[in-house]
């Protein structure tokens, strides 16, 4: 597998976990706690979570820097995918619940890794929601649910390949349409002001009651049609073009060579068996041409991976 770009090192996995739970309650606590209907859901609440989520992903990002888990080469990349997925999302506008931004945070948050996919969800949605003039106060909750889609796709086992990965994570994208149509239903049902219905919210009532009533609710309103949308527009794309994105990303991912070690060796001395300075045997059967670079100082020192032999200014002269 490709190195991910976002190594989640313990005190970062504590974060996400702390940060997702919070999230969870942001999202759920209607369920435990009697809320009253509003004209906009959330009014109150969403500058709270906002609040709350950027200093989250401002951590998240501080702590790999610092841990370096996270380098510029990686904040490159993530610039690169937001700014793509903030491109493709007025594609589909959410029309019939087709939507083009998760088809990528999901690849995405599969080769680069969980903390990587974290952070490009919150920051699809909310580049997206710029362009689009989609800030509201949903918008926050959008972040939120799409960071744990990119988180998700990075948890999937990893030692899975070839067309048993694309099918994996074609039935990923579909499961997380619905649990992302799932969350978002929530962030707006007890709020909505309705008649005393099989589907209302009902203050104060038992959470099983309730529960029963939102599922009933998700199911008839948007499971069956945007929700199934989403997921069959997510699965047909991975699908279809998932192998080659995914060989396209895990390239890119190897030519920046996130997390590569740097290493200093000690400059070849003369003698060591590695140097090929002073080979005079092999510089006379190449002729003038071979001794003048010699004579200058360059000869074929092994450097980079394999001892693979480039010429360079040797430094055992």
């Amino acid at each position: 597998m490709s190195r991910h770009a976002v190594r989640v090192a313990p005190r970062s996995a504590v974060v996400l976990a702390l940060a997702s739970l919070a999230g969870l309650a942001a999202f759920f606590w209607p369920l435990f706690v009697p809320a009253r209907p509003e004209a906009i859901a959330r009014t109150d609440a969403a500058p709270l979570i906002f609040v709350v989520l950027l200093p989250v992903l401002v951590g998240v990002m501080i702590a790999e820097l610092s841990g370096g888990g996270l380098d510029t080469r990686a904040v490159a990349m993530l610039g690169v995918l937001s700014a793509i997925n903030a491109a493709l999302r007025p594609l589909g506008a959410g029309t019939a619940g087709i939507e083009t931004v998760f088809f990528l945070l999901v690849l995405a948050g599969r080769v680069f890794g969980p903390g990587f996919g974290f952070l490009l969800g919150s920051t699809s949605l909310f580049a997206s929601a710029l362009l689009t003039a989609g800030v509201g106060p949903w918008l926050p909750f959008q972040m939120l649910a799409a960071s744990w889609v990119g988180l998700g796709a990075g948890l999937l086992p990893g030692r899975v390949g070839g067309r048993a990965e694309v099918g994996m994570l074609a039935g990923y994208a579909a499961v997380s349409a619905y649990a992302y149509g799932f969350c978002m239903n929530m962030w707006f049902w007890p709020f909505s002001p309705a008649a005393d219905t099989p589907l209302s919210y009902v203050a104060g009532a038992p959470l099983l009651d309730n529960l029963h009533r939102f599922v009933l609710f998700t199911a008839t309103t948007s499971s069956l049609g945007w929700d199934t949308g989403r997921a069959v527009t997510n699965a047909a794309a991975v699908a279809v073009l998932g192998a080659a994105v995914l060989a396209t990303l895990r390239r890119a991912s190897r030519r920046a060579a996130f997390d590569a070690p740097v290493t200093f060796a000690d400059p070849l001395t003369p003698g060591h068996p590695s140097c090929r300075h002073g080979d005079t045997t092999a510089d006379s059967r190449r002729g003038p041409a071979r001794s003048s670079r010699r004579l200058s100082g360059t000869t074929r020192c092994p450097i980079g991976r394999g001892g693979r032999f480039r010429m360079k200014p040797c430094d055992c002269l």
